[in-house]
């Protein structure tokens, strides 16, 4: 291939997320090498356990054995202080998973996107436990408690950088595939509905910070060489249960974008 080195950012968006799935599957099958990875959010979640050594499938298999129900029963209530939820059950699920491994042990490269709450400061997490990086980015601000790492506090990382491409390409890559898993602002359900459902608490923080880095997802997105948005419009960012149906939306758009790739790729 005669584009160098190959940089996948994946974007968050929650429950959506699952949908990075189905692209790092087709990637896969289609011999696409990924040389290294940025992710926020889910897309940390995701990408950590891809870089880690797991496969597609792997991580499919994962993702449909947790399900809806053992997702809230990994909720643990805090007293409130930075957030609601301690997150302590998710990070013993997620180091069940992840184990104590290392970001240096990788077999990818990978860098986990977080805020500094204080500063407002993009934090890339790529040294010490990446268990740590992951926790800190899927740290949605007032729904769980900010991580405290290296005297700063930190949440989300989709409040400064939805989809890092910039950060994946500040790790080397000459060419990047971009992975965005939120549907553009006005994008609404085709199902009809005689009376709408008031939205949840979960739901009503993340689209807060849907709606106030919108103009952010568009600008990292232009920088991307390769853009795969999968068709998730009618999924909400708590919709779990719908794990299959995020992986198989991102299968199917990241299908229609392999033809392209190989093209800019030179195969």
């Amino acid at each position: 291939m005669s584009k160098g080195k190959i940089g996948l950012a994946l974007g968050g968006g929650a429950a959506r997320g699952m949908a990075h799935i189905g692209v790092l599957e087709v990637l896969e099958k289609e011999g696409i090498p990924i040389n290294m990875i940025a992710g926020t959010s889910a897309g940390a979640a995701i990408g950590a356990l891809y870089a880690q050594g797991k496969s597609a499938r792997q991580i499919k298999e994962l993702a449909t054995e947790i399900g809806w129900v053992q997702f809230f029963s990994l909720v643990d209530l805090a007293l409130p202080r930075s957030g609601f939820i301690e997150g302590t059950k998710i990070k013993k699920l997620l180091q069940s998973i992840i184990g104590d491994i290392d970001f240096s042990d990788l077999s990818i490269p990978m860098a986990c996107v977080a805020t500094d709450i204080e500063s407002g400061e993009e934090v890339v997490i790529n040294q010490g436990p990446v268990l740590e990086g992951v926790r800190a980015s899927i740290s949605v601000p007032v729904i769980f408690t900010a991580v405290k790492r290296d005297d700063r506090y930190l949440v989300d990382g989709g409040l400064v950088n939805p989809v890092p491409v910039s950060t994946v390409r500040e790790m080397g890559a000459d060419f990047v595939i971009a992975v965005n898993v939120v549907p553009p602002m006005g994008a609404k359900s085709r199902r009809k509905s005689k009376k709408p459902k008031q939205p949840g608490m979960f739901h009503v923080m993340l689209q807060s910070i849907y709606i106030a880095s919108y103009a952010m997802v568009k600008t990292n997105l232009e920088e991307a060489d390769i853009v795969i948005e999968p068709r998730l419009p009618n999924i909400g960012f708590g919709d779990f249960h719908r794990t299959r149906e995020c992986i198989a939306q991102g299968e199917l758009a990241a299908l229609t974008s392999i033809a392209e790739i190989k093209k800019r790729l030179g195969e």
